[in-house]
C-alpha cells in the first residue's frame, strides 16, 4: 500500500505540473508575436518610409510658413516704374550738362592799357573753356584782341595771367595758355558735330555781363549758318545756330550737349537793334574748327 500510494502521488504531481508549463509559454499565434515578427522582417523598409513621411511634413510646414511671392508680370514692372517717376524728381539735362562742364569753365578778361591793369578794370570780358589740362584754353579772338594783359580765373577761384599761343581769325578763335593752373584742373570733353541735328538740347555757359558762371538752355536751331557782323567787318561761316540765351560775356564759352560734351564755342548773337541783348539767335563755331586752332587732331 505505501508503494501504491507513493506511485499515485508521483503520477498526480506530473499531471498537475504540465498545465502550469503550458500557461507560462506564449502561444505561437498571439497578435504580439506576429507584430514583432513583422517589425523584424521589415525594419529597414519602415525606417525609410518614416523618413520620407517626416521629410514631406517638413516641406509642407516650410511652404505654409513661407510668404507667397506673387508672379512678376510686365504690368507690375510698369506700375513700379510709373510710381517711381511720379514720386522721384530727376535732375534736368541742363543740370547734368552744367555740372559736367563747370570744372573746365574759365572767366577771361582782357586789359588794353597799363591804366586798366593798374586799376584792375578790364576792357573786354568773355568766357573760355579748358581743352587740355595743362592749361590750354579756347576763347574768342575778339575777347583778347589788342590786350596787353590777359587774366583768367578758373572754376576753383584761382586767377592767373595767360598768353595767346594761337589765333584763327577766320573763326574768331584764340587759344590761351595759363601761366598757373589748379592741381586738379579738368579738361572739357569735346564731341564731333557730325551727328548734331536741329532740335538737339544744348546749354550755353559763361559770364554774361560779367555775371556768372551762368547757364541757359535751348536747342540747336540750325547748322551750317553764316553770320555777318553789323559793321560788316566779320563774316563767319559753317556756324551752329542755337536759341539758348547768350549775351556779351558769353563770347568764347562752351556750347554743351545734354551729355555734357562741348560741340561749339559761342561767338556771336544776331541783333539788328542797337542794344546788345539776346533776341533768340546765337551762333557757335563748331568744335572741329576750335580743335584745329589748338593744334589738336580733328574728330
Amino acid at each position: 500500500m505505501p508503494q501504491g500510494e507513493g506511485g499515485g502521488r508521483g503520477a498526480g504531481s506530473d499531471a498537475s505540473a504540465a498545465p502550469a508549463a503550458t500557461a507560462d509559454a506564449p502561444a505561437s499565434g498571439a497578435p504580439g508575436s506576429r507584430w514583432k515578427a513583422f517589425m523584424a522582417r521589415h525594419e529597414r523598409a519602415l525606417l525609410v518610409a518614416s523618413g520620407a513621411v517626416f521629410a514631406v511634413a517638413l516641406i509642407a510646414l516650410h511652404a505654409r510658413l513661407s510668404p507667397v511671392v506673387p508672379a512678376l508680370t510686365v504690368e507690375a514692372v510698369e506700375d513700379t516704374v510709373l510710381r517711381t517717376l511720379e514720386t522721384t524728381q530727376l535732375p534736368s539735362f541742363a543740370v547734368k550738362a552744367y555740372e559736367a562742364v563747370l570744372p573746365s569753365l574759365v572767366n577771361v578778361r582782357g586789359f588794353n592799357s597799363e591804366k586798366a591793369v593798374a586799376e584792375d578794370h578790364e576792357d573786354a570780358m568773355g568766357t573760355g573753356v579748358v581743352i587740355v589740362d595743362k592749361g590750354l584754353i579756347l576763347t574768342n579772338l575778339h575777347v583778347v584782341a589788342g590786350a596787353k594783359l590777359v587774366k583768367v580765373a578758373f572754376a576753383d577761384g584761382l586767377e592767373s595771367e595767360a598768353v595767346v599761343v594761337s589765333l584763327q581769325p577766320e573763326n574768331d578763335l584764340a587759344v590761351l595758355r595759363a601761366r598757373t593752373v589748379p592741381d586738379d584742373l579738368v579738361a572739357a570733353t569735346m564731341r564731333s558735330t557730325r551727328d548734331l541735328a536741329p532740335g538737339d538740347h544744348v546749354i550755353a555757359v559763361g559770364f554774361p555781363f560779367g555775371i556768372g558762371p551762368s547757364v541757359s538752355s535751348g536747342v540747336i536751331s540750325g547748322l551750317g549758318r553764316e553770320y555777318r557782323s553789323t559793321e560788316g567787318e566779320r563774316v563767319l561761316t559753317n556756324l551752329i545756330q542755337f536759341d539758348a540765351a547768350a549775351n556779351p560775356g558769353n563770347s568764347g564759352g562752351p556750347l554743351v550737349t545734354a551729355d555734357g560734351e562741348v560741340v561749339g564755342i559761342v561767338t556771336a548773337i544776331l541783333n539788328p537793334a542797337e542794344q546788345r541783348v539776346f533776341i533768340g539767335i546765337g551762333f557757335a563755331v563748331p568744335i572741329e574748327n576750335a580743335a584745329a586752332a589748338a593744334g589738336l587732331s580733328p574728330f
